[in-house]
C-alpha cells in the first residue's frame, strides 16, 4: 500500500534528528487548516478543475526511478562500503594511497612484486620484509580517510603468503588525533597464499580514521587484496553496501535503477569501458581499471579514482530486487565516449557486444540450466532476476550510434522480444542531434528513447509542457538524465538550492500529466561524496560517515511515494497576473483518493479554488505534505539536513469545491477521499 509522510520530518532509518520539535510540530500539524482557511479575496489565483469522471492514462508503476553512476566516489568511496583504497595494489601508482609506518627506528623495506601473485587478474601485491626490532608496515588512507563509528565491528581481512620467518600481523584503527580506535591479531601465518581476518570492535570513532597494517616479528611477507568493512551493512552482507546510502534509496521507493551509467559505460576508450562480465565472481578476480572522470575535469582532479568493481551487475540486480526497483542495465554498444575519443568497433567486429548483451539477459532471466543463469545460481541466486528493461549504449548519437543499435536491436528482440530496449538521442534535448535521432527512431520503432538535459531552472518551467504534443504512436520516452543547474551545467559551483528543486518539480507535472508518453525519468547524478566530486548539482550528499538528502532528493519522493495509478485530466485557470503555477492530479487505485500535486516556485502565495468535477461528495478530511521553504536559494547541509523538507499534516474542510492556499517557495501534494456520484 503506498505511503506519504508523517507529520514529522522524514529521516533515514536509523538516522537521528527524525522528529519534529515540538512548536514546529504544532506549526505544520495547523498548515492545512490555515490553506484552507485563508480569504479569497478578489477572487482565486488559480482554479483547478480535476475531472474526477474523466480517467486519462495509466502511469507506469517504475515511472519514477534513480540513475547510479561510479561519479563523486559513488561506487568505490561511497556505496560500496569497502573502506580501504587501492586493496589489491594496481594503482599505475601501485602504493598510491599507502604509505610506511614504522615504530621508532625504520626496520625493513617494502617493494611491489608480480610473480606468483594471489590472483593473475589483479598481478600485484605488497611485500613487508622486517628485522623484527620493532613493528613495521604500512598505512592505508581510505577515501579521503575512513569513517570508523564507536561501537562498532569492522572485518579486517587480507590474502597473505609467510616466505621467511614466522610473523604476525597486527590491524590497526588510528584517528587523526593519532589515538588507537581498535586493533586485531592474525598469527599462524601460512607460507601459502590464503585469505585470513580478524575481527576490530571499536572503542571510538572518527571520520578521518586511517588503518595500519604491521609485521610483528622478524620475516618477510606478502599481502594482497587488503579489506576492511564495516559488519553493518546494507542487510549485513559481508563485503556489501554502505547501509545508509542504501536506505536513502529505499527511502525514495523507485521504480527502477539505471546502472552502471553514465559515461563509465563507455569509457575514453574502448579498453576501459564498463564490461559486465568482468563484474560478477570473486573479488580478486575483477579486474580494476581507471574510471573516466579520474581526470575529466580540471578543475576537479582525482587521480585515485579507479574502479574495483566490488560493485558489479549481481551487487546492482541484488539491490535493485532489495528495494523493489526494477533493474534498468546500460550496456556499451561498440562507442567510447563521444566527448573524449569516439573511439569506435568496426561493424564487422560487433557481434561480441551484442553477445554480451544476449548473456547479460541469459544471467538476469536464464533458468540455472543455462549457462549465464547457471553463473548466477552458483553466486546465490537461483531465481531470475526478471530483468525487463535494458539500455543499448548510454548518450550516443549520429549514425554511427543509430546503426549500431539497430544492429543491437535486431538481435535481441529476435531472441528476447519481451525485453524493452532503451535508445539515445543524444547528450541535448533539442538540438540538430536530438532531432536526427529521432527521426531514424521512429523509422527503426524503438521501445523507448532516452532523452538528457542539464540546464538552468527556467528551462525547466519553461518545459513543463514539453510533451503535451508529442506523437502519441510513436516510441516512448525515458527522461533519463536532468537536473536544473544553479550557475551553468558543469560549472563547480552549482548549488543544491530549492530553486532548482521546484523547477524540476514544475517540469515533473509535465512528465506525469504526459504518462502515455513518458514512461520513465530519473535526475542525475545520483549521489556525490563532499571531499571527492567532480559535478554537482547531485540528489544525495554524503561523506566518510554522514548522509543528507537535497531539496531534489525530496521532491523525487513526493512524486515517487505518491505515484497515483491514472492521470486524471485537469483544466487550469490562472487569473491574469498571478503567480506561475503547475500541477498534475491522479487517483490512487487502491485507496480510492486522487492525488493533487502543485508547484508554487514564486515569492508569493497562490490561492486556489479547487472543484472536483464528477464528485458529489469527499470526505470531509484529507492529508497534505507540504515542501517550502524561506528562499529560493535555501539549501539542505550536513550542519541543516532537514532546512528542506516535506512536512504532512491534515487538510481541513475538504468538499467538491474548496480553497486551498499553495505558500509562496512549495510544493504541495494533496489526497483527498473521494466518494462517487
Amino acid at each position: 500500500m503506498k505511503t506519504i509522510l508523517s507529520p514529522t520530518i522524514h529521516a533515514p532509518s536509523g538516522t537521528p534528528g527524525s522528529s519534529l520539535p515540538k512548536l514546529a510540530r504544532s506549526l505544520v500539524l495547523g498548515l492545512g487548516c490555515f490553506c484552507c482557511a485563508v480569504a479569497q479575496a478578489g477572487g482565486p489565483d488559480v482554479q483547478l478543475t480535476i475531472h474526477a469522471e474523466q480517467s486519462g492514462s495509466p502511469i507506469n508503476p517504475a515511472m519514477w526511478g534513480v540513475f547510479f553512476e561510479d561519479i563523486n566516489l559513488g561506487a568505490d568511496g561511497g556505496l560500496y562500503a569497502e573502506l580501504v583504497k587501492n586493496r589489491s595494489f594496481e594503482f599505475p601508482e601501485p602504493l598510491m594511497g599507502w604509505s610506511k609506518v614504522a615504530s621508532g627506528t625504520d626496520g625493513g623495506r617494502i617493494e611491489i612484486l608480480d610473480a606468483s601473485p594471489f590472483n593473475s587478474e589483479n598481478p600485484h601485491y605488497l611485500r613487508i620484509s622486517t628485522d623484527g626490532v620493532v613493528p613495521f608496515g604500512v598505512s592505508n588512507e581510505g577515501f579521503r580517510g575512513m569513517g570508523i563509528r564507536p561501537d562498532e565491528t569492522y572485518d579486517f581481512s587480507v590474502a597473505i603468503r609467510v616466505t621467511s620467518g614466522s610473523p604476525e600481523l597486527v590491524a590497526r584503527l588510528i584517528g587523526a588525533d593519532g589515538k588507537l580506535l581498535g586493533s586485531g591479531r592474525l598469527t599462524k601465518l601460512n607460507a601459502d597464499w590464503k585469505k585470513c581476518s580478524t575481527r576490530i570492535r571499536t572503542v571510538a570513532g572518527d571520520p578521518k580514521a586511517v588503518l595500519q597494517v604491521l609485521v610483528v616479528g622478524q620475516g618477510v611477507v606478502d599481502l594482497d587484496m587488503v579489506s576492511l568493512f564495516p559488519q553493518h551493512t546494507w542487510k549485513n552482507r559481508p563485503g556489501g553496501l554502505r547501509a545508509d546510502l542504501v536506505q536513502m534509496l529505499a527511502d525514495l521507493k523507485p521504480g527502477f535503477v539505471r546502472f552502471p551509467g553514465g559515461c563509465i559505460v563507455e569509457g575514453r576508450y574502448l579498453t576501459n569501458r564498463y564490461e559486465w562480465k568482468k563484474t560478477i565472481g570473486l573479488p580478486e578476480e575483477r579486474k580494476l581499471i581507471i574510471n573516466r572522470w579520474n581526470n575529466e575535469f580540471k578543475h576537479r582532479p582525482t587521480p585515485d579514482y579507479y574502479q574495483s568493481f566490488g560493485l558489479g551487475f549481481y551487487e546492482f540486480f541484488q539491490m535493485c530486487e532489495d528495494i523493489g526497483s526494477e533493474p534498468l542495465p546500460i550496456l556499451n554498444c561498440g562507442m567510447a565516449c563521444q566527448f573524449n575519443s569516439s573511439e569506435l568497433v568496426p561493424l564487422d567486429q560487433l557481434d561480441p557486444y551484442i553477445q554480451d548483451a544476449l548473456d547479460l539477459i541469459e544471467f538476469a532471466n536464464g533458468p540455472a540450466s543455462t549457462a549465464w543463469g547457471g553463473r548466477r545460481a552458483a553466486l546465490g541466486h537461483p531465481a531470475p532476476f526478471r530483468l525487463k528493461l535494458l539500455g543499448v549504449g548510454n548518450e550516443q548519437w549520429g549514425p554511427q550510434y543509430l546503426e549500431r543499435y539497430a544492429r543491437f536491436a535486431q538481435a535481441l528482440k529476435e531472441k528476447y522480444p519481451e525485453i524493452q530496449l532503451i535508445s539515445s538521442a543524444g547528450p541535448s534535448p533539442a538540438d540538430d542531434r536530438f532531432r536526427s535521432a529521432w527521426s531514424k527512431l521512429r523509422e527503426l520503432n524503438a521501445d523507448i528513447v532516452d532523452e538528457h538535459c542539464y540546464d538552468a531552472p527556467a528551462w525547466f518551467l519553461n518545459n513543463a509542457s514539453r510533451y503535451d504534443n508529442y506523437d502519441r504512436k510513436g516510441p516512448k520516452v525515458f527522461m533519463g538524465e536532468y537536473a536544473a543547474q544553479s550557475v551553468a551545467t558543469g560549472s563547480p559551483n552549482n548549488r543544491n538550492t530549492l530553486e532548482c528543486a521546484l523547477a524540476e518539480a514544475a517540469y515533473m507535472t509535465g512528465l506525469e500529466r504526459n504518462a502515455d508518453v513518458v514512461r520513465m525519468a530519473s535526475y542525475a547524478p545520483l549521489f556525490a561524496h563532499s571531499d571527492g566530486w567532480q559535478w554537482t548539482p547531485d540528489l544525495i550528499w554524503c561523506d566518510n560517515t554522514r548522509v543528507y538528502g537535497t531539496p531534489s532528493y525530496y521532491v523525487q519522493m513526493l512524486f515517487s511515494r505518491n505515484r497515483g495509478d491514472v492521470v486524471l485530466r485537469t483544466d487550469v485557470a490562472t487569473a491574469p497576473g498571478s503567480p506561475r503555477f503547475f500541477s498534475t492530479a491522479s487517483v490512487d487505485a487502491m485507496t480510492g483518493e486522487i492525488i493533487l500535486k502543485a508547484v508554487n516556485p514564486s515569492a508569493n502565495p497562490v490561492s486556489g479554488a479547487i472543484d472536483i468535477s464528477g464528485w458529489s461528495a469527499t470526505a470531509p478530511r484529507g492529508r497534505i505534505v507540504v515542501m517550502a521553504g524561506s528562499g529560493p536559494q535555501d539549501e539542505n547541509s550536513f550542519a541543516s539536513p532537514y532546512r528542506i523538507t516535506p512536512l504532512g499534516s491534515t487538510l481541513q474542510g475538504v468538499t467538491p469545491h474548496f480553497h486551498h492556499t499553495f505558500p509562496p517557495y512549495s510544493m504541495s501534494v494533496l489526497r483527498i477521499g473521494t466518494a462517487k456520484r
